[in-house]
């Protein structure tokens, strides 16, 4: 279990690779040393022939049979044969116990031909008789030579690659450590030191003590330690905002239902002022209900959206031309009022969403159009009207008041930066789009111009896995 925990680490892995790339350079340079051991070890044999050979020609064919049979086997080699001026002669010979298996001419043979030659040697266990060729040295002629046992040529080859492979195998490890210690050194330490200060920071994200300090000598991995440090000041800062909106908000929510408590007082004692006899309150009666009925929306507004996250919507089949219908009653506008309202929905057409939070959505929406229409003084019209594609329903509100003002296009679906009519908070708008984003769909606004203005409604057809 520690072995594979260790095989599954940086210093692990690094370690295996290295061993492998370096036996593998050792293979390759193993392949042509084997193959030039074998052409000098013939070589040599050709060298001591040729001097068992001119020692034979010194004597002028007076030495003794002892002498050359002992010429020979120092040589390695049963006859040396050497072509001087022209002709080809037998200097020395003994007895050949087999047939000539191979002939290896050195004078031409490529570095291919070398490697071939060989490894067919030395996987060939069976002891053979060859001829070797080559060039005499000092210019004592221009051709040598020799038959000779292969035998002896593998056993010294067997014996020259093993002693490479131990040679290779011990660099191997000695290489594998060293690189061990200075990956330890240059990357190990260094990441282990990011990896503790991200889970200290994680403790505690809101200390700014914990923030990294960026000391890696490696240009990489510093980059990625001021990277971490940009993003842990940001996420801090983000939080310690968090924590003091969280507190302004608690505030604001219970200054918020307290001063509704008190408004709503007010409100019922301002009914009853509106039947006073007395003109001047008759008069005056009106506007200050509607102060205070724009007031307690405001409360009742901050509360809605001082509340936690919305809860997913129960996305159920809903007929969208009754729930308009009811949105349009809801809001009070019928056909005493000065505001027509026009619903153009197929009556068949059929949603999936969250009935209470589309309700909601289509209210603040309707709702922000007659209040658009109304300062006005004029009749006007507020249209739902509906749809579908292959991908999307769709659903647009518009009305035919006086349009957006610039500055509030600029923050449209941001609570407290403004809204859709002066004074107002934006908090109507914000909350609709959020519900909306709940659905995976999106709210736009269409157009706003000296027409009127609409708002319009993207639900995907498409369900996610959670939604079933």
């Amino acid at each position: 279990m520690r072995r594979r925990k260790f095989l599954n680490t940086l210093s692990g892995r690094f370690l295996i690779l290295t061993v492998i790339f370096v036996m593998l350079a050792e293979i390759l340079i193993f392949v042509p040393s084997i193959a030039r051991y074998r052409a000098d070890y013939m070589l040599t044999r050709l060298k001591q022939a040729q001097i068992a050979a001119l020692t034979q020609l010194a004597t002028e064919d007076m030495i003794m049979p002892e002498l050359e049979a002992e010429l020979l086997v120092n040589a390695e080699v049963y006859n040396v044969v050497l072509r001087r001026d022209d002709v080809r002669q037998l200097i020395l010979s003994s007895p050949v116990p087999g047939e000539i298996h191979n002939t290896f001419d050195l004078r031409m043979a490529g570095p291919w031909e070398l490697i071939r030659d060989a490894f067919a040697c030395l996987f060939d266990a069976e002891n053979r008789i060859v001829r070797v060729i080559g060039y005499p040295v000092q210019d004592a002629g221009t051709l040598i030579e020799v038959t000779m046992e292969t035998k002896p040529l593998r056993d010294s080859m067997v014996d020259y690659g093993l002693r490479i492979l131990v040679l290779s195998a011990l660099i191997s490890v000695v290489t594998a450590f060293l690189l061990f210690l200075a990956v330890q050194r240059l990357l190990v330490l260094p990441i282990r030191r990011v990896v503790r200060h991200m889970q200290t920071y994680a403790e505690a994200p809101e200390d700014a003590r914990r923030v990294i300090e960026p000391n890696a000598d490696v240009e990489e991995l510093r980059v990625a330690e001021e990277a971490l440090k940009s993003m842990q000041m940001q996420l801090t800062g983000a939080l310690r905002q968090k924590e003091r909106l969280a507190q302004l908000g608690g505030a604001v929510a219970k200054i918020s239902h307290d001063l509704r408590n008190i408004l709503t007082t007010a409100q019922l004692f301002a009914d009853r002022i509106e039947g006073s006899a007395d003109p001047v309150v008759a008069r005056s009666a009106p506007k200050l209900v509607n102060s205070i009925s724009r007031a307690v929306s405001l409360c009742e507004s901050t509360l809605a959206f001082g509340k936690a996250e919305e809860p997913p919507p129960q996305l159920r089949r809903l007929n969208l031309a009754q729930l308009a219908g009811e949105v349009a009653e809801g809001e009070g506008l019928g056909a005493e009022t000065s505001i027509t309202v026009l619903i153009d929905v197929p009556a068949g057409l059929t949603i999936r969403a969250d009935g209470e939070q589309l309700y909601r959505v289509l209210s603040n929406l309707v709702r922000n159009a007659r209040q658009a229409i109304e300062p006005t003084g004029q009749p006007g019209t507020i249209e739902i009207a509906a749809g579908e594609d292959d991908n999307d329903w769709w659903i647009s509100v518009g009305d035919t008041g006086p349009g957006l003002p610039p500055k509030a296009r600029e923050h449209l679906f941001s609570a407290f930066q403004g809204g859709a009519r002066k004074g107002g908070t934006g908090l109507g708008l914000a909350i609709a789009a959020e519900l909306v984003r709940g659905h995976g769909g999106r709210l736009d606004l269409a157009r706003s111009d000296v027409e009127g203005t609409e708002f319009i409604i993207h639900l995907p057809k498409a369900t996610t896995d959670s939604e079933g």
